[in-house]
């Protein structure tokens, strides 16, 4: 049986900031267990649901070297949690915040410390992977510390490492000497081909040098970061490192997404009974966001981030222009301020049409996915995304930008061979967007065979982890 190790800062249901602790929550359970064994390691956050934490058993503790910051506690606490086996590595002083992230030095000083800890447990907890599964800039630098400080100890010898990355905008940069001092690695690692980036050291860098394959969450993720404009600045050393980069899409976890099952909803219903239970979801929604009751005015949603990336510069482009049309707009997320003013800003401009929701709520957001119809996201980049997902299984139809996962999940509609499951525009403009906005209402309101017909088919694809994990296990056994 096969060995493998996930390193991560967050994963579902422990905590979550975004897309990356589902992925870390939903891929090692749906690996083959027959042929699997796969173990997650996360920090022991303060924050993680009292619930929870109350399961934890202490397994062991001990003292590790790190480097100039001298000997530092690790404790090691266990959990197995439907199937799968948890490591939380404990750390009072570094892991006691409210949340898992918050000044960036202070998250850099802490991730080295637990880039360690993740491997100097492997010994104390007899586990000997066969491959460590690293995930984000947290995790970058376990491959580095492998092939440097943990290399003489013949324990750690045969274990091959992979590279995720979720979001290539967050990389773990500081200065060479702070970095130097946190970790005690040797001064052979901050060289340009290796840790070293603009003369700072570069957490995220040194996982993609050290690491035997890297993967990103969606095929044209793994094509776009290879250009100057998606790669943060990484584009040359991944397009080097191109024969060992691929993209894998992110799967959806059906059994926790479901309309025929969603505990949320004020009415459940399956590809079947999509019509009659939009209808319903979306009376219910109306009046609780105090907007005009009518089922037949199509609803556009966003559920997202209220910034640039998101492409909400777009958005305030064209919205007097979009609500001048029949359509009611729907918006949950946080964000910049100038983002969450605007859209108070037409709530209280076009009452009754327009709901900006400055907040998550889960609960909400789940009520928006039955009830809408056209879910807008129109975004710079998305590495995978999983609202696109989401949204077609609830029969909600997205529009996207072609990008990244939007790219690689929505097909686009095309009226004359009858397929599709959403829309799409490809440059980076506003009248584009509204081009396609207009489109996708003149079908709405005048051929509703047609859309009809797309929701089935939104509803009907299969996004969920089940494929992405075989392509996960090829992977692997390609090592």
């Amino acid at each position: 049986m096969k060995k493998i190790l996930f390193v991560a800062s967050e994963c579902v249901p422990f905590v979550k900031t975004g897309g990356l602790a589902d992925v870390v929550g939903a891929l090692p359970a749906a690996l083959d267990r027959e042929q699997y064994d796969v173990r997650v390691v996360i920090p022991n956050y303060r924050c993680i649901k009292p619930e929870y934490r109350a399961k934890f058993h202490p397994i062991a503790h001990f003292y590790m070297d790190l480097g100039g910051l001298g000997d530092v506690y690790v404790g090691v606490m266990g959990y197995e949690h439907e199937g799968v086996r948890y490591y939380f590595i404990d750390n009072e002083h570094y892991f006691s915040g409210e949340k898992p992230y918050g000044d960036l030095q202070w998250d850099i000083e802490k991730f080295c410390f637990f880039s360690k800890a993740a491997l100097a447990i492997l010994p104390v907890i007899n586990f000997h992977p066969d491959i460590i599964h690293c995930h984000d800039w947290q995790a970058g630098l376990v491959p580095v510390y492998l092939h440097t400080l943990f290399n003489p100890n013949p324990f750690f010898h045969g274990i091959r490492t992979v590279m995720t990355i979720h979001n290539l905008r967050f990389q773990g940069v500081w200065d060479i000497d702070t970095i130097a001092h946190y970790t005690g690695l040797p001064q052979e690692v901050f060289t340009p081909d290796r840790l070293e980036y603009h003369q700072d050291a570069n957490m995220l860098k040194g996982g993609l040098v050290y690491a035997d394959r890297i993967t990103t969450v969606s095929r044209t993720y793994a094509e776009e970061i290879r250009d100057p404009f998606y790669g943060e600045g990484l584009d040359g050393l991944l397009r080097a490192r191109a024969n060992s980069l691929s993209g894998i899409i992110n799967g959806v976890d059906y059994a926790f997404y479901d309309p025929a099952t969603d505990k949320k909803l004020p009415k459940n219903y399956t590809a079947e009974t999509v019509r009659e239970g939009k209808i319903a979801c979306k009376t219910a929604l109306q009046q609780e966001l105090g907007l005009v009751p009518d089922p037949n005015r199509m609803m556009i949603a966003m559920v997202t981030r209220l910034t640039d990336q998101k492409g909400l510069d777009l958005l305030a482009w064209i919205m007097d222009t979009l609500l001048g049309t029949p359509v009611q707009l729907v918006i949950v997320g946080t964000g910049d301020a100038k983002y969450e003013n605007m859209m108070r800003h037409y709530e209280w401009l076009h009452q009754g049409q327009v709901s900006a929701n400055i907040m998550f709520d889960d609960g909400r957001a789940r009520r928006i996915y039955a009830a809408a119809d056209l879910m807008l996201m129109p975004s710079q980049f998305e590495p995978c995304g999983l609202t696109q997902l989401i949204s077609m299984h609830y029969g909600t139809l997205p529009l996207v930008r072609e990008t990244g996962g939007l790219r690689d999940t929505v097909q686009p509609y095309n009226e004359y061979d009858g397929t599709g499951t959403g829309f799409s525009f490809t440059q980076y403009n506003a009248d584009d967007m509204l081009y396609v906005l207009l489109y996708a209402q003149k079908l709405f309101y005048h051929d509703r065979a047609a859309w009809d017909a797309m929701v089935q088919r939104a509803m009907h694809a299969d996004f969920s982890w089940n494929t992405s994990a075989r392509e996960y296990e090829a992977l692997y056994e390609s090592l």
